[in-house]
């Protein structure tokens, strides 16, 4: 028995409060007006880090969701089927406001207390946080038709969850589906169509490409009439209690984000009803896109809040060669490193959320504009690499699907794809600098209050000032130019907004850290590669 004495292993990091541990989540919740929610965020806090709700997050990801197309007797039903530990999971989500408590209860901070709980349940659980972010983005699309918002905004907007299809419902979830097989981000080159029915029903045809979470509610779908591309709501079931036609063909088999369904779905005579104006089906929808890109901001500051939080505990407890892993040099830049780029979105993202709120001043639309673009390609972007480098604080456990990091290094490239990739990214922060002055006045106005702390982000500014410029202006003489260098500017005024924040509102060491390991030029390419003379225990402690 003597060889099966464990020793040297870090016991369970489990029962733990999470909003607690968590400095810069904690620090953000006040500085943007939402410590009245305190409370409610430690009582997530501890949800979240117990043993039991991460049983559950591993069995909705261990037993995926299973496509039930048709019930034993032939009928179709295309349902699909959930681990009960995802029903638990999104269930708390939903009872504790991550979908829709910012626009139930607008006050001061709403966005932000929405955004901290929308990330302490993604930190634990991700695949759940997808149906979660688009009934949240809905509701802004839904205020352009009166009639269905007043049918389906109280449902929205409670806090009660119910996982069936079913007609009666106090409560519902909503989708959307956009993409076609030809066309992916071009949904101009939709082809589902839809056709007039009476009493403001269209009946629609075609198929989409990637449909998530198929058992919500009812959908915001993308269809061409006489007019155009124009929005739809489709409800899964319909008024009288029967089923809409709404066929989900399989499931995707995807890299990551296992527990939550995607499907692919064909439309046949399905019922809607037009979503705003005929044509313009586009603007309709983009708010609900605009509110879940921020949301792939969230979901990827909880990927790395996770990777750190799980790294960290590692290397307090494990020793190696006579010492703690922590308190070896290289281990100790590493994991500096690590907290240091999770601090940095926890902050990035919270300001946008507070930009977001119905109180914010007008210059902060403008600011959300670009800012809300620029966060989402840079941050989602670091996802992935960021939880590899944690991954690998582990070892060989790391690897291995009995601890969680495995399963976050495959969800965190999800969030750079959906709502737009990297270039359709770019290209967006490309078309607001040209089109939208004020976007960029109200960005570089964040960025200049930051000025004269630090040489280097002073400089740095100044050449991004410049190059936005350049760019700017060269657009229409050399179009191609410009979209090919649009992607290394998108970077530099991501790291300038972080930078920004962190010297206005971060402990010294950490606005120190960041300035000199993302801007200077002793500036690594991998983690870990900090320049010297950096206080890390700070650091080390935050994380």
């Amino acid at each position: 028995m003597v060889t099966h004495t464990v020793v040297n292993q870090a016991p369970p990091r489990v029962d733990v409060d999470e909003f607690a541990a968590n400095a810069p989540l904690r620090e953000g919740v006040e500085r943007y007006d939402a410590g009245w929610a305190a409370s409610a965020l430690d009582g997530v806090g501890r949800l979240v880090g117990s043993a039991a709700f991460q049983r559950d997050a591993e069995l909705a990801t261990v037993h995926e969701p299973q496509l039930r197309a048709f019930d034993r007797w032939g009928e179709r039903i295309d349902e699909v089927e959930y681990d009960d530990g995802y029903h638990r999971v999104i269930a708390a989500a939903v009872a504790a406001g991550a979908h829709t408590s910012a626009w139930a209860e607008p006050r001061p901070g709403a966005n932000v207390a929405r955004a901290a709980t929308f990330m302490l349940f993604a930190q634990i659980e991700p695949g759940h946080a997808c149906p979660v972010s688009m009934t949240h983005a809905a509701v802004p699309a839904l205020a352009a038709s009166d009639a269905l918002a007043a049918e389906w905004m109280p449902r929205l907007l409670s806090r009660e969850y119910d996982g069936r299809l079913r007609a009666g419902k106090s409560s519902a979830l909503f989708g959307m589906a956009m993409t076609e097989k030809q066309g992916g981000s071009d949904v101009r080159a939709n082809t589902t169509r839809a056709l007039a029915d009476g009493d403001g029903r269209w009946l629609l045809t075609g198929h989409k490409w990637f449909c998530s979470a198929p058992m919500s509610d009812a959908f915001l779908v993308l269809a061409q009439t006489a007019s155009g591309l124009s929005c739809f709501l489709v409800p899964r079931v319909l008024e009288d209690g029967d089923r809409n036609v709404f066929l989900l063909q399989r499931l995707k088999d995807k890299l990551g984000n296992r527990s939550n369904a995607s499907s692919e779905v064909e439309f046949d005579g399905t019922v809607g009803y037009l979503l705003g104006e005929e044509g313009r089906g586009v603007r309709t929808i983009l708010e609900m896109v605009n509110r879940t890109r921020l949301d792939c901001v969230y979901g990827t500051a909880a990927g790395m809040r996770q990777a750190v939080a799980e790294a960290a505990w590692h290397v307090r407890h494990r020793s190696a060669f006579g010492a703690k892993l922590v308190d070896q040099p290289a281990m100790t830049a590493v994991l500096a490193d690590l907290a240091l780029e999770s601090e940095a979105a926890t902050t990035v993202a919270l300001r946008l959320a507070r930009a977001h709120d119905a109180d914010a001043p007008d210059s902060d639309a403008a600011f959300r504009r670009l800012a809300t673009a620029v966060t989402k390609y840079w941050v989602c972007k670091r996802g992935p690499g960021h939880a590899y480098e944690a991954l690998e604080c582990l070892g060989g456990n790391g690897y291995t699907e009995a601890f969680p990091l495995a399963r976050r290094y495959r969800e965190q490239p999800v969030m750079a794809i959906w709502e737009g990739s990297g270039n359709v990214i770019a290209l967006d922060v490309l078309r607001a600098l040209r089109r939208e002055p004020a976007a960029w006045e109200a960005f570089d106005a964040e960025l200049a209050a930051a000025r004269g702390v630090y040489r280097t982000f002073d400089a740095h500014h100044d050449r991004l000032r410049a190059r936005a410029a350049s760019c700017v202006a060269g657009a229409d003489a050399d179009p191609a130019g410009a979209e090919a260098a649009v992607r290394p500017l998108v970077a530099a005024l991501a790291l300038a907004l972080q930078a920004s924040l962190l010297i206005r509102d971060a402990p010294d060491p950490v606005a120190d850290a960041f300035v000199a390991a993302r801007l200077g030029p002793e500036r690594g390419s991998l983690y870990g590669e900090l320049p010297s003379g950096l206080a890390l225990s700070p650091l080390i402690a935050r994380a």
